[in-house]
């Protein structure tokens, strides 16, 4: 058995929430910026692999006086990160030291990724990564889930897949992996240990 394994929702409480709420004087400001300037669509195009600066600039020409907001976006990816999901990290530890084999296919921006290792050194005890960005393609296109099948010699009914999105889960079950959807990271050891 192997495992696979999302990045945000699973090991990182990220959202951009956490950093806007200091840069807007209001929540409702905040929100409106969220779901409609740098939404989530938005910001999955640079998951997929656009350069940050092509998305700013696309951005900015449309909502010219956002444009400071717009540009502070990515420089604080990593202040979006509000916590660590230690339940997540011991249970790759647990994995680790039982032998099993452990990956990473995460949306996630090249450019944003690059010393995330280094910042948060449990991400070294991963045995491979896959990220979106640095491959131009994102979750939930099966295009992804085959390159990673193929990149880590995967056989999807001997791999368990966990993620917090059901659409990723939805691709992941029609190409024939066990799935975990982990809408609570807190439940993760419960949820994993019944397949070591």
């Amino acid at each position: 058995m192997k495992f696979l394994f999302d990045l945000g929702g699973i090991f990182f409480d990220w959202h951009p929430k956490y950093y806007f709420i200091n840069v807007f004087k209001s929540k409702k400001k905040m929100d409106y910026f969220l779901n409609n300037i740098c939404n989530d669509e938005w910001n999955l195009k640079q998951d997929a692999g656009r350069k940050i600066k092509e998305a700013e600039e696309e951005l900015i020409s449309k909502f010219p006086k956002y444009s400071k907001e717009i540009k502070l976006y990515y420089p604080n990816h990593r202040n979006m990160i509000r916590k660590v999901y230690q339940d997540s990290v011991e249970m790759l530890f647990v994995l680790k030291q039982k032998n099993y084999l452990c990956y990473v296919l995460s949306n996630w921006s090249a450019e944003t990724f690059i010393g995330m290792t280094n910042d948060y050194p449990f991400l070294k005890q991963f045995n491979g990564f896959l990220i979106s960005g640095e491959v131009k393609l994102a979750k939930p296109s099966k295009e992804i889930y085959e390159l990673a099948i193929s990149k880590f010699k995967l056989i999807p009914e001997k791999t368990i897949f966990v993620d917090d999105r059901i659409e990723n889960i939805n691709t992941a079950n029609s190409l024939g992996f066990n799935t975990v959807h982990l809408k609570n990271p807190n439940t993760i050891k419960e949820k994993l240990k019944k397949f070591i």
